[in-house]
């Protein structure tokens, strides 16, 4: 490990980008603390200390904190997020993006280009909401200090600018980074807080809120859980792949054996983020809601922590990730690619039953992944409910950190391998399995 932070400083191209990533995750972050003109940032902040199981408690989780103080990055990238999840389903039901995703790169650069269009036409419409949110004191009393179309017209024009900046700079970070700009992003955005939940929990030690023995035990059940996040992530069943052999010219080309990895949680992060969405909006129905028998009804079956809340988020989190799982892997699909290119599953035909078996391996993994997932995504109503710990663990933000976390090691692993340096793995691999 020493060796290979050691190792990153004598690549050139290597140091460069990584000083780029930095330097442009710095530049994210300034964004985040200028707010918006006409602004009162402080009436902001007090909403959003109560709005915490609300759908504001998500997006304010995805900007960075920005949200809260309603910043020029407010939006963060949740509509370009959006508009990439739209697009990955229109081409489930329209042909003529599937055609188009299928003719490779070229067809998926022109659907990103699409997705960059819709991203800005979200941006303007949730901008437009939030400033009539802010003026019919939504967010509180004296939000706005010059409330007007003239007011509206600069808040769409801020945060759809601050959302397609964004846009700009996790594209600049994946081009000329270290990996994926929009995830290290989100990323930036959600380790930011960690050094002040540390700082609570130190300020509860001292105050004998809590004692030092559980902060020892909590902080290593934590560890643990990141153990156990990290193995899951890495994990693959490898379905084996033999091609035959093939003439090449004259000669005749040796087949060989090749794997086809998938994943145990193949949907990612996604189904948490859907799942939440749904719960989380009768949540905020209930804070804007007056009416007695809708607040009685949320209360009673949708608050967070009860049993129902709980059997309702495992249930909508299992079902998108077999949804979402479907959209990104088609069966089909991979057997017609494995049968063109001259290859075959030993011990399964080719064509139809290799797909059957393929969907099958891939239903079991897929369930795993949800029930990994949804214990996961549980994680922070136990800790926080069932044994008082006095911050948020667990959840989607951890999936989050852990998953953007191996994909940036593996790239910078990448790097060095491929200049003949030692990598942070033995082998310059970061991959895992689960089965074979």
């Amino acid at each position: 490990m020493t060796s290979g932070f050691q190792n990153i400083w004598r690549i050139p191209e290597l140091r460069s980008r990584i000083l780029f990533t930095f330097g442009m995750l710095a530049v994210y972050r300034v964004g985040c603390v200028v707010v918006t003109p006409g602004i009162n940032s402080q009436v902001i902040k007090d909403f959003f200390a109560q709005m915490q199981g609300t759908v504001f408690g998500l997006m304010n989780l995805f900007s960075g904190g920005a949200m809260e103080q309603l910043s020029i990055f407010a939006l963060g990238i949740m509509p370009y997020i959006s508009a990439t999840i739209i697009f990955q389903l229109l081409t489930v039901v329209i042909p003529a993006l599937e055609a188009l995703k299928k003719e490779g790169e070229q067809g998926q650069k022109k659907i990103n280009q699409w997705s960059r269009y819709a991203t800005i036409v979200l941006a303007l419409f949730q901008s437009l909401l939030i400033a009539f949110a802010l003026e019919g004191g939504q967010f509180g009393e004296g939000a706005v200090l010059y409330p007007g179309w003239g007011f509206r017209i600069v808040t769409m024009v801020t945060l759809t600018s601050g959302t397609a900046f964004i846009m700009w700079l996790g594209e600049q970070v994946t081009e000329r980074g270290i990996g994926n700009g929009i995830s290290l992003i989100i990323f930036s955005g959600i380790v930011v807080s960690i050094p002040s939940g540390l700082s609570n929990l130190a300020d509860m030690i001292r105050n004998d809120q809590f004692s030092i023995l559980q902060a020892g035990l909590v902080l290593v059940f934590a560890l643990v859980v990141v153990g156990v996040v990290v193995f899951v992530e890495r994990g693959q069943r490898r379905i084996p792949i033999q091609h035959a052999r093939r003439a090449v010219g004259k000669q005749v080309a040796q087949g060989g054996m090749s794997y086809f990895p998938l994943r145990v949680n193949s949907a990612g992060v996604i189904p948490p983020i859907f799942a939440s969405s749904l719960l989380m909006f009768p949540l905020t129905v209930r804070q804007f809601s007056d009416n007695p028998t809708v607040q009685s009804f949320i209360d009673r079956f949708l608050n967070p922590g009860d049993l129902t809340y709980n059997l309702v988020y495992v249930f909508l989190i299992v079902f998108f990730c077999f949804f979402y799982t479907a959209i990104i892997i088609n069966p089909v699909d991979v057997s017609e690619n494995i049968k063109r290119s001259g290859g075959y599953i030993p011990g399964i035909r080719p064509g139809k039953h290799t797909a059957e078996y393929i969907d099958k391996v891939l239903s079991r993994l897929t369930f795993i992944g949800a029930i990994y997932v949804s214990l996961v995504c549980l994680l922070p109503v136990i800790l926080s409910t069932r044994m008082n710990v006095p911050f948020y663990f667990g959840g989607t933000a951890l999936l989050i950190v852990v998953g953007v976390s191996l994909d940036t090691v593996g790239q910078i692993d990448a790097h060095m391998v491929s200049r003949h340096y030692e990598g942070f793995v033995k082998g310059g691999r970061m991959r895992g399995r689960l089965g074979q």
